[in-house]
């Protein structure tokens, strides 16, 4: 790493009033109200009604773009449709979340089956990623068995072969102009290469050993290193979920014309999967936040290095404030999304500076956490592994 490099205090808002000296998931759970935990199939379906019901009507006025008299004013509209339809497609990829974790009802077949259409229409795996998703819940901050935006440690940065491409990436890793390109990368394709090659996950989060083979690692893969081998079915059928709408969309694409389809469809994907990258980057790192090694990593301690952020009307309205209450989504994730503010002001003044809300610049935090947080510090005394942080980085993440 370039020698600018070096550790700092981090800065974060905290929240809350006293902290007991041992915070256990027993003395958490008796602060929620009973009712949080109740799943409605009725209400969750009637939000997710409401989305089908936001996307329906967007289709339908981008079809009529055509019409606008002038080239300006079309260009306009398609970019304000693809933008607002990526935040619906959000809320709609959320609730499948929600299905995921068996949020949605109490019913675990209607979970299954709501979740498997909802993410296959926006091209996910259902199944494949309600997998390693349970992982990730089950191991969020451990440094060698989380699956997403597991950091380098200093020692495995070190023990790095240098090669000509990593030498050039060191002489301009911290130029403004390296940091756009490299964070336009990980908006616009960081979730395919999550889904296709398993990227930013923990050295030992997979069930099998980790395979050298192009695709092996990946979430379409049924026989992959990803599952055990009982979930091999449960991924092909996830895989037929993305096969019957990739070819619906082949279809379309003939009917209505290629273009079209990438208007109304492909752009608000690469929206919608932008702001789950943001999302769940964001929950999950920020320099106050550390992750802990095998030996001192609780599920406590990891539920509570995620980091609530607010963003306005679209966070709350559209994207059903995944970005607001997930600290307690992480503790308890078959609440439903319509009991997390709740819930969460329920447990606030009880977990002390254990608590992290980040109210900062939605973006802005996204340039600055990208362009500062990139390697921990090998484990302290503790068993953390703390961000490592360039100079200046204190009073940008203020």
């Amino acid at each position: 790493m370039a020698s600018t490099i070096q550790t700092v205090e981090p800065v974060i808002q905290l929240k809350g009033e006293i902290e007991p000296k041992d915070i256990t998931y027993g003395f958490i759970r008796s602060k929620v109200p009973a009712h949080c935990f109740e799943r409605s199939a009725l209400r969750s379906s009637a939000y997710l009604l409401r989305d089908f019901v936001y996307a329906s009507v967007l289709v339908f006025l981008a079809l009529k773009i055509d019409l606008l008299p002038s080239p300006t004013l079309r260009v306009a509209a398609w970019i304000l449709y693809g933008f607002v339809q990526g935040c619906v497609g959000v809320g709609m990829w959320i609730i499948g979340h929600e299905c995921g974790h068996g949020a949605f009802s109490a019913y675990n077949k209607l979970n299954n089956v709501v979740g498997w259409a909802v993410h296959s229409l926006l091209m996910v795996p259902f199944f494949s990623w309600k997998i390693t998703h349970g992982r990730h819940h089950r191991y969020h901050a451990h440094i060698d068995k989380d699956v997403v935006f597991v950091p380098p440690t200093e020692s495995e940065v070190q023990n790095q072969k240098p090669t000509l491409v990593s030498k050039f990436v060191e002489l301009v890793e911290e130029t403004p102009l390296y940091h756009a390109i490299t964070l336009l990368g990980h908006q616009l394709f960081g979730w395919q290469l999550y889904m296709l090659f398993n990227v930013s996950a923990g050295n030992k989060s997979l069930p099998k050993e980790n395979s050298e083979k192009m695709f092996r690692n990946s979430h379409i893969d049924p026989i992959g290193s990803l599952w055990t081998n009982s979930q091999a079915p449960l991924i092909a059928i996830s895989d037929i979920g993305l096969l019957l709408v990739g070819s619906a969309l082949y279809y379309l694409s003939g009917q209505i014309g290629t273009w079209k389809v990438v208007l109304l469809y492909v752009v608000p994907y690469f929206w919608v999967h932008h702001w789950l990258v943001a999302i769940t980057y964001l929950h999950h790192t920020h320099p106050d936040v550390p992750h802990y090694d095998e030996k001192s990593w609780t599920f406590v301690k990891g539920a509570l290095s995620t980091v609530d952020r607010r963003f306005g009307f679209i966070g709350r309205h559209l994207f059903h404030e995944i970005i607001d209450y997930h600290v307690i989504h992480h503790l308890f994730p078959k609440i439903p999304f319509y009991h997390a503010e709740e819930a969460t002001n329920a447990v606030v003044p009880y977990l002390g500076k254990r608590y992290h809300l980040d109210e900062g610049m939605y973006m802005k935090s996204l340039v600055d956490t990208f362009s500062t947080c990139k390697v921990v510090t090998d484990a302290d005394s503790e068993g953390a592994h703390h961000w490592k942080l360039p100079q200046s980085a204190g009073k940008k993440l203020n």
